[in-house]
């Protein structure tokens, strides 16, 4: 399973998430605790957003711990928001195309989790695909393939509801194909002015999901595990979750395939 972090709020500089903590992402990278890989050597990737609004982004195959650019672009990289990710690859050849985050036009996606008999439902859910995004595939991922049905399904107007029809279209070209179906999907998102986040599994064993104000700033962090030891800090976002955050904070939601959305009675205390 991958690593990642995202960042949503007052400008910070990326090595806060990326490298500076005691547990951070290039730390997960060789040394993850809550996941069943403590390995994660197959890439890296960090999409930000500034002053135009595409983002930025830079990846690479290496390894995040072994890559000396990494630290020092995040040493130098100011943003309000940013992606951040360590791949342990599932799905797709070690290549830079394979790295998330993935980015078109203003959207950056990132995901940890799977697709099971994706080979078999490749082809069919390329075909859901219209020109445009399929001729924007650049890899070989499920997770890609997935980020572009999202769009082509109204990414771009209703976020949640978009991922939430992807996602169940998948489950159920699934059972029709396989007979069964399985997704397992943590991923965070963005248009450069809210945050997304969801945790959701068909078998409800989803990777994990925590998140914490950012200290003394004004923004929130989301993380597949925490940064750091204070376990006050971090809150674990619920199996079956999704999450904004945006100018007014944090909110969550529950999150079901094809089912859209609905905010939660009780809000998280984050």
């Amino acid at each position: 399973m991958c690593r990642w972090a995202a960042y949503r709020g007052e400008p910070i500089y990326l090595e806060q998430l990326v490298s500076s903590p005691a547990h951070s992402l290039i730390e997960q990278s060789h040394c993850a605790t809550r996941a069943k890989t403590a390995t994660n050597a197959d890439g890296f990737g960090i999409a930000w957003y500034g002053d135009h609004p595409e983002p930025g982004r830079f990846r690479d195959v290496l390894p995040a711990w072994s890559d000396c650019n990494l630290k020092s672009l995040s040493r130098q990289i100011r943003s309000p928001l940013f992606l951040a990710h360590v791949r342990a690859a599932t799905h797709g050849a070690t290549r830079r195309d394979n790295c998330h985050p993935f980015v078109h036009d203003i959207w950056s996606f990132m995901h940890n989790g799977q697709i099971d008999d994706f080979a078999r439902l490749r082809r069919p859910m390329e075909a859901m695909l219209d020109d445009a995004h399929f001729h924007a595939r650049t890899g070989t991922t499920d997770s890609e393939l997935l980020f572009l049905l999202a769009l082509q399904f109204g990414l771009r107007e209703r976020p949640l509801q978009a991922m939430s029809d992807a996602i169940g279209y998948v489950e159920t070209l699934s059972r029709r194909e396989t007979g069964r179906a399985r997704v397992r999907f943590t991923a965070a998102f963005s248009d450069g002015k809210d945050l997304y986040a969801v945790r959701y599994a068909t078998d409800s064993n989803a990777p994990s999901l925590y998140a914490a104000p950012m200290g003394d700033r004004e923004g929130y962090c989301l993380v597949s595990e925490p940064l750091n030891d204070e376990a006050d800090t971090w809150v674990e976002i619920p199996d079956g979750s999704a999450v904004i955050v945006n100018g007014e904070g944090l909110t969550a939601a529950v999150f079901l395939p094809e089912g859209g959305y609905a905010k939660r009675e009780a809000a998280l205390a984050v």
